[in-house]
């Protein structure tokens, strides 16, 4: 690990970003270029004084998680990420057919969004991103451990999160969920890190079992779907999916009707998480 080169870089890397290029307000005049500490640490889910280390170049090793959600809160490009990775001591991810790092493009867009609830997923179901409202919406993952960063598990395994969906929704969302997954499978078979994730399941949950082997296949698109949340009460909410070329990464957005109910509880989910936000 080059401490040295790994804090030169990450200082660059930050100081070349504007607030405004990661979704999050100006605020007040700034001293200096760029985003502050803090505020890479937020985006990554990591502690300000463990990212302000690293920057000073007396911080421990990272982990390759950490290293991934740094690599995503400095919107680095692919190379970036990689040369991030080398810095660190680490090689870089390397042929998975479902990349964790989060295209650049896709962040821009996802940054943009700051007035609805949206989040990058992977075709495996990965949470990769999520902007604040995503999170005020079905919870940060990013205070997970790796191994919770996954909707279908946490659907499956999370009582409180099955819990975010009314009682009648919830053998649909089962359904489609497995369907969803089950489409993933069959295109890339040899994928182990699917073929874990379902076993993982399978071993876990009786429900998502019995489901598996009905063998039900359904890409997940465009769908209206209602979810509790225990603050603002139900909404109900247009789900849009938009998929990048490759098809293994979504970005998926919700939103509510101008006027209806949904659209007011929407507003005030707003609030919540800016005020999350702001004082997390």
């Amino acid at each position: 690990m080059d401490r040295t080169e790994l804090a030169d870089f990450l200082r660059r890397c930050r100081t070349r970003l504007a607030p405004a290029d990661v979704g999050l307000a100006q605020g007040a005049r700034r001293r200096t270029p760029g985003l502050r500490r803090e505020e890479v640490a937020q985006l990554a889910g990591m502690s300000t004084d463990h990212y302000t280390r690293l920057e000073q170049a007396r911080g421990s090793r990272p982990s390759r998680q950490m290293l991934a959600a740094v690599a995503r809160a400095l919107r680095l490009t692919g190379d970036e990420r990689d040369h991030l990775f080398h810095l660190a001591g680490e090689e870089p991810p390397r042929n998975r057919p479902t990349t964790e790092h989060v295209r650049p493009g896709l962040l821009l867009v996802l940054d943009r969004l700051s007035d609805t609830p949206a989040q990058v997923v992977s075709d495996r179901g990965d949470i990769l991103a999520q902007n604040a409202m995503a999170k005020a919406l079905h919870g940060d993952v990013s205070a997970r451990p790796e191994a919770e960063h996954n909707a279908v598990w946490l659907f499956f395994t999370d009582p409180f999160a099955r819990e975010r969906f009314p009682a009648e929704d919830r053998d649909h969302a089962a359904q489609v969920t497995v369907a969803d997954l089950r489409a993933t499978f069959a295109r890339r078979p040899d994928d182990a890190r699917v073929a874990a994730l379902v076993r993982r399941l399978r071993a876990r949950s009786e429900e998502f079992a019995a489901l598996w082997d009905t063998h039900h296949v359904a890409v997940r698109r465009s769908d209206t779907k209602r979810f509790l949340h225990p603050i603002v009460g139900l909404l109900e909410l247009d789900c849009e999916v938009l998929l990048n070329p490759e098809h293994d990464q979504r970005l998926i957005v919700y939103t509510a009707r101008p006027g209806s109910r949904s659209y007011e509880r929407l507003e005030l989910l707003r609030v919540i998480g800016l005020q999350n936000l702001t004082h997390g």
